[in-house]
């Protein structure tokens, strides 16, 4: 799978280089393939270098789309995640909370994304001492995961097993 993922930033990356040349580097296909970028460069373990590119993409995606921009907030769980895994939990906190604040009033409660906020952010609580708070949390969205996903969406499992495991919580993040 690595292999998949490597040839994945090849890609990912020769496309945004030529949307940038292309298109600019606030068209929003640009930022668009940015993320994708700073996606694969998490995941491959380029955390430093995805942090950079999502905050370059975060702050064009508030420039240019707004902040309640769907887009926008991808851009804002992917920029919480790379400071989550950069040690700076605290910051990754402000920036989960007001992500998941806005996608409530913007997409729902039930919305998919929104449940994503909810547990990244119950990851950051859980790791800055706030347990209780965070396995509320976490509860919360896994019965709202249950009813809207299903039993068996991997997401609303990984959240189970996390709440049946407790030195888990804060280790997971989901990305977008």
């Amino acid at each position: 799978m690595l292999g998949e993922v490597a040839r994945a930033r090849e890609l990912d990356e020769d496309t945004y280089a030529r949307r940038l040349r292309v298109l600019g580097e606030d068209h929003p296909s640009t930022l668009t393939s940015a993320s994708r970028f700073a996606r694969d460069l998490y995941v491959l373990g380029e955390v430093a270098r995805a942090r950079e590119l999502d905050e370059d993409t975060y702050a064009r995606r508030l420039r240019v789309l707004g902040e309640d921009h769907p887009d926008a907030l991808i851009s804002a769980s992917n920029l919480a995640a790379d400071l989550h895994v950069l040690g700076e939990v605290a910051r990754a906190r402000e920036l989960n909370e007001d992500t998941y604040a806005r996608r409530r009033r913007v997409l729902g409660e039930d919305h998919p994304s929104t449940l994503t906020s909810a547990n990244n952010l119950a990851r950051d609580l859980h790791v800055l001492g706030e347990v209780a708070r965070a396995r509320e949390l976490d509860e919360e969205t896994y019965a709202r995961r249950r009813r809207v996903l299903g039993e068996d969406h991997p997401n609303t499992r990984a959240v189970g097993r996390r709440l049946r495991n407790k030195e888990d919580l804060g280790r997971s993040a989901v990305v977008e």
